[in-house]
């Protein structure tokens, strides 16, 4: 491996809109906090409040296109 080419990598704080904070390990500057707009902790996809909606009525589309009936 090549000397002196690597950038420093470093521990920072991670700052989440929500509040949360975590420690990890980063090439951004030294002793710095990295703010988040969201995380683990409040995004919907693990908190379970995501809601899967079929905006474009994409079932009813497939099936009017295949003249096919909901069995």
């Amino acid at each position: 491996m090549k000397q002196n080419i690597h950038p420093n990598y470093h521990t920072i704080t991670v700052q989440c809109a929500c509040g949360e904070t975590f420690t990890t390990k980063s090439t951004y500057a030294k002793d710095s906090v990295l703010k988040i707009d969201i995380c683990n902790k409040c995004h919907p996809f693990f908190t379970g409040k995501q809601k899967l909606v079929d905006t474009a009525g994409r079932v009813e589309k497939f099936n009017k296109k295949y003249n096919l009936e909901n069995k």
